[in-house]
């Protein structure tokens, strides 16, 4: 008889730390985007009337920067506490789907890791996770790549929209330098990571398509739900019809 080989918990713990140096290691190109991007909404957001403690309690709590921007700009005295959680979670209402795209990978966990984990998910956690599990067949979630990103990125993220905040408009409108190409440029070179071939691309460019012509119609962050569902449904309909 053959001998079935499993992977105890300790040897998973000595797996800890080499992946969470990967998850580093990985995580490290996109900080090009996530500084700059950073000191820009930590300056915005103390123009707002922000103070600087504020600034990394906003970031910290809700690490989804395209809400995080959508709130400074909407932000008043006072504020239009309705309008600023709808916006925010028409926004982020993507993590609902990220989250139980991961989910069955987390099944392992004890609930408070897998809150824990879904509470640091950003895009970019989301898709290089996702990617890592994906790239050889049959891997098990990591949790300490994992942690290597979020950690490196959370921390990142925070502490430069807090340096934003603090330096205020020493820097100037960081815009007219391109950063604000940053965030599109790690969006497609995750999607590169995360491509399959021409047919499982067909939901992307509907929901990008969608998202284009309901942000040109309708006001609001409508463009997100919207996109998320027409590229839900194409996958649904079209692509497992093949």
């Amino acid at each position: 008889m053959g001998t079935m080989h499993t992977t105890s918990p300790s040897s998973r713990q000595d797996d800890f730390w080499p992946d969470f140096l990967r998850g580093v290691k990985t995580s490290l190109p996109l900080l090009i985007a996530f500084i700059p991007f950073g000191l820009l909404l930590g300056s915005q957001a103390v123009q707002k009337g922000f103070s600087i403690v504020e600034v990394p309690l906003l970031t910290g709590l809700n690490f989804a920067g395209g809400s995080e921007f959508a709130a400074v700009g909407l932000w008043s005295i006072p504020p239009a506490i309705l309008l600023l959680a709808g916006v925010t979670f028409l926004i982020n209402s993507r993590h609902i789907l990220m989250g139980a795209a991961l989910a069955p990978h987390l099944r392992h966990l004890r609930r408070w890791q897998i809150f824990l984990l879904l509470f640091c998910m950003c895009d970019e956690v989301w898709a290089l996770t996702l990617t890592d599990l994906h790239t050889k067949p049959g891997r098990r979630f990591s949790m300490g790549f994992y942690a290597g990103i979020t950690v490196c990125l959370y921390l990142c993220w925070v502490s430069f929209t807090f340096i934003g905040g603090y330096s205020g408009n020493i820097l100037g409108d960081l815009t007219r330098y391109g950063v604000d190409m940053a965030f599109p440029a790690v969006f497609i070179m995750l999607l590169k990571g995360m491509w399959k071939g021409a047919r499982n691309a067909l939901p992307w460019c509907v929901s990008l398509g969608v998202a284009v012509l309901v942000y040109h119609l309708l006001p609001g962050a409508w463009y997100v739900p919207a996109g998320t569902l027409a590229g839900i449904l194409t996958s649904l309909l079209v692509v497992r019809s093949i």
